[in-house]
């Protein structure tokens, strides 16, 4: 059940922190990683790709030179329209909308990413099934969460109660994901798990950032092999 104004309290995020500013070190390691995860996902053939918060626009600066239509939402007026300036395209389209109404036709989109955002809404299943909705046949969700997170609670100093770190309501594991859609038009679940929780608290970044996609990759499911601690999971829910 949805306890709190989550659209009021999302706009207002978007205005008080800077989704902008430079990442550096680890996090900006693993940020690249998760992106090149979910661009090796995408289907070469497709033509729109809806991001669901979008974010500083990554998806938008990827796909656009490969002249694939992107539309960035997000539920706050803020980040669209900056990301709209900094990616100005004939194919580019700035969206402010709540992810559980989106304003778009039944199979508008052949391909939906939902980078890290699952972990923050209030109803998982149903925010996969409205974007399943717009989602066309043989179309691909995306989805990228933590994996298997041990959410921190604090006590807010403003209204005495319990509140989760980072706004992460929920914890995920392939198990979790693959129930959210049961629907008959689901063709296909497949996920990965990635990002050894050892080779980013040992700093290897330093080192591994030289690495291709490809051949970190190769040296993440090793690590993960040996010490079995990935940090995110990567979800294709296919559209039959």
């Amino acid at each position: 059940m949805n306890d709190f104004n989550y659209i009021d309290h999302y706009k207002k995020d978007a205005v008080e922190f800077d989704y902008f500013e430079t990442r550096k070190g680890a996090t900006k390691h693993d940020e690249s990683r998760v992106r090149e995860y979910i661009i090796s996902k995408v289907p070469n053939n497709v033509n729109s790709i809806l991001d669901v918060g979008c974010g500083k626009g990554w998806v938008a600066k990827e796909f656009l030179p490969r002249s694939k239509k992107v539309f960035s939402l997000d539920v706050s007026i803020t980040n669209p329209a900056i990301v709209k300036k900094l990616y100005p395209d004939v194919n580019h389209f700035g969206i402010t909308a709540d992810s559980f109404h989106l304003p778009f036709s039944n199979q508008s989109f052949d391909c939906i990413i939902a980078s890290e955002i699952i972990e923050h809404v209030y109803d998982p299943a149903g925010f996969v099934r409205e974007l399943f909705r717009v989602l066309k046949r043989g179309g691909s969700l995306i989805i990228t969460t933590p994996y298997k997170e041990k959410i921190i609670y604090y006590l807010c100093i403003h209204c005495n109660q319990k509140t989760p770190a980072n706004a992460h309501l929920h914890s995920f594991d392939e198990i979790k994901l693959e129930s959210l859609y049961k629907e008959d038009d689901l063709k296909k679940f497949s996920f990965e798990t990635f990002g050894n929780k050892a080779l980013i608290f040992f700093m290897t970044y330093v080192i591994l950032k030289f690495f291709p996609f490809w051949l970190w990759k190769i040296k993440d499911k090793f690590a993960n092999l040996i010490y079995d601690k990935p940090v995110h999971i990567i979800c294709v829910y296919k559209k039959g």
